[in-house]
């Protein structure tokens, strides 16, 4: 990258650095973290400083400035395009600043870099008994979580999540297509609706609450309205590992382990190597 297409960074103290951070993360949106380790002789860097740039172009914090933190930031560029493929893997560099980047300081710096992965975000149609059990499991688990219900008692505050009133559709422009889209509504037909909405959009988890009855039956219809084999395979219902769960709370820690079984093979299919 040249240098002139490299952002300035915003100052910002440590806990800035990291609140950022954790809030991009958490909206789903990638990035990369430098954080200075260690110096030797003469440097501007500073063990334990913070530099963050993340994929919406924010950019704050420090590692010592000038020719260093160019250095850096390109980088950084490099950890937040391993970020946007799943690649949470640290690394770390040193860099000799007086025969690397010129600079008449002398001295080495250790840093490290941490891509930063987007959090996987979870959409659930329906805000009953089961989505409402599930809710604090897959915050638990590092997931973001968006409820939609189209029922007004059923559109409120729900701690741990956003709930967004509306249709299946209003979690289009909430729930990244690389997330899940869960169904578990109160009617059948609304549940049907919504799976034919999800695999049309491309969502690459999609599962649906029911039985292996309910499962034959959405399957069918699926067939019916002309989904291929492939995306009538793709909906995972019943939904949650088999663990011959009967109560809500029960439902909700199955499917957690199948989201969390999910997010584990697709970031090791991400994973380079």
């Amino acid at each position: 990258m040249e240098d002139e297409a490299l952002p300035v960074p915003r100052a910002a103290d440590l806990a800035e650095v990291l609140q950022r951070a954790a809030e991009a993360v958490a909206r789903g949106v990638p990035g990369a973290l430098a954080t200075v380790l260690s110096r030797k002789g003469s440097a501007p860097a500073t063990p334990g400083q913070k530099l963050l740039w993340t994929a919406e172009g924010l950019c704050v914090g420090t590692v010592g400035g000038g020719a260093l933190e160019r250095a850096v930031l390109k980088d950084l560029e490099r950890a937040r395009a391993r970020a946007a493929e799943g690649d949470a893997e640290p690394r770390t560099v040193t860099f000799r600043l007086g025969p690397e980047l010129g600079m008449c300081c002398g001295g080495g710096v250790e840093v490290l870099l941490e891509p930063l992965p987007a959090a996987f975000t979870v959409g659930l149609v329906g805000a009953g008994h089961v989505a409402r059990a599930l809710v604090p499991v897959l915050r638990g688990l590092g997931f973001v979580v968006c409820v939609s219900d189209a029922r007004e008692a059923y559109s409120t505050e729900l701690p741990g999540a956003r709930v967004v009133p509306g249709d299946p559709a209003v979690l289009g422009p909430e729930v990244p297509r690389r997330g899940a889209l869960l169904v578990m509504t109160h009617d059948h037909q609304l549940d049907q609706v919504a799976v034919e909405w999800a695999l049309r959009e491309g969502y690459a988890f999609v599962g649906c609450v029911g039985s292996r009855a309910k499962a034959a039956r959405t399957r069918a219809r699926l067939e019916a309205r002309g989904f291929s084999p492939e995306d009538c395979a793709r909906v995972q219902c019943p939904l949650g590992v088999p663990v011959l769960a009967r109560t809500p709370a029960e439902i909700a820690v199955a499917i957690g382990a199948e989201l969390v079984r999910w997010r584990r093979e697709t970031t090791l299919a991400r994973s380079p190597g």
